[in-house]
């Protein structure tokens, strides 16, 4: 291996409480996307048409940073070097198509579904994979000792979840008609860790989440593009596009959302970088609807203790084990 990719793995380190913070930031980006895709999404009369309009916003913004960084232009000038050393599989650069499967899973089974029991079977299939991902060392990460303090701190974050959307769950309803879609969410959240992993590894060759970041919107891009194009043929999009500025910020929160988690987890591994995220998803969440609420906006007793729980969660997850201490002092 050239001595330029050797340098190149040298990324910025960050101790877990500091990571943990960073993770709890980067998750706040996601209910603000959520809000800002929500918003193009009913000006548009159709979902589809406004992920595919965040990816492409996104991918333009990654693009010029790409361009206008040194380390972005270095880093894709050395690209083919990677490729041809086989320094990682070529085919981790089509991680963007996980988001992509994320957006239609979404899409698809959230008016089957509704939200909070969307939300709660992500999580579920996040987490699981997170100690998956982190024992196996998938995508050529450190394989991770998974530790009772982290099996419970997953669990209480699930039940922290649940707790937090109870009474959507409740005001849902039971009923057998969601057995077979809420498979799609689960699957969608179980490829997050790995969509996660794959991002990290590039970010370690690369020394710089840039591209990484940019090969994820450009595969989920090109994705989504192919489903919308088939969609808008059986049925035009009857919306039209909104002069509101901010509608179109949803590819800039998704970025930084991407570039934090491809550096964050090559330090901490995929579940307390998941778990940090989902704490910030649901901090992120309470601000929105407290701040700038909407119709159907309601922060309740159960959303503030879910989420109360799910830092506690957090928390027990990042403590050391008693085996790792004693390692740590060896």
């Amino acid at each position: 291996m050239s001595k330029s990719l050797e340098t190149k793995r040298r990324v910025t380190q960050f101790s877990t409480p500091v990571g943990l913070i960073a993770a709890v930031f980067a998750g706040m980006f996601a209910p603000a996307q959520g809000r800002v895709n929500g918003a193009l999404s009913t000006a548009l009369g159709d979902g589809m048409p406004a992920a595919l309009i965040s990816f492409v916003t996104g991918l333009v913004a990654v693009s010029l940073v790409l361009v206008l960084t040194r380390s972005g232009r270095e880093s894709m000038r050395e690209l083919p070097t990677m490729i041809r050393e086989k320094t990682f599989p070529w085919w981790y650069m089509l991680a963007g198509l996980i988001g992509a499967y994320y957006v239609l899973a979404q899409t698809i089974t959230v008016p089957i579904v509704g939200v909070a029991l969307f939300t709660v079977a992500n999580i579920a299939g996040r987490t699981v994979s997170g100690l998956l991902t982190d024992s196996t060392g998938f995508a050529g990460g450190d394989k991770r000792r998974i530790t009772f303090l982290q099996v419970l701190g997953s669990l209480l974050a699930i039940i922290g979840v649940i707790w937090a959307v109870w009474p959507s769950l409740i005001s849902h309803g039971a009923s057998t008609e969601w057995l077979l879609p809420i498979l799609f969410p689960i699957s969608a959240g179980f490829f997050f860790a790995f969509q996660q992993a794959m991002n990290g590894t590039q970010t370690k060759y690369y020394g710089t989440p840039i591209p990484a970041t940019f090969f994820n919107f450009a595969s989920g891009t090109v994705a989504l593009g192919v489903v919308v194009l088939f969609s808008t043929l059986v049925e035009p999009v009857p919306g039209h596009f909104p002069s509101e500025w901010w509608m179109y910020t949803g590819g800039l929160l998704g970025a930084v959302f991407i570039a934090l988690s491809a550096v964050l987890v090559r330090y901490m591994g995929t579940l307390l970088t998941g778990l940090g995220f989902l704490a910030g998803q649901l901090l992120g969440s309470i601000a929105l609807d407290l701040l700038v609420p909407v119709e159907g906006s309601n922060v309740t007793f159960y959303t503030i203790s879910g989420t109360l729980l799910t830092l506690v969660a957090v928390i027990v997850a990042s403590l050391p084990s008693k085996a790792r201490a004693t390692r740590q002092k060896r």
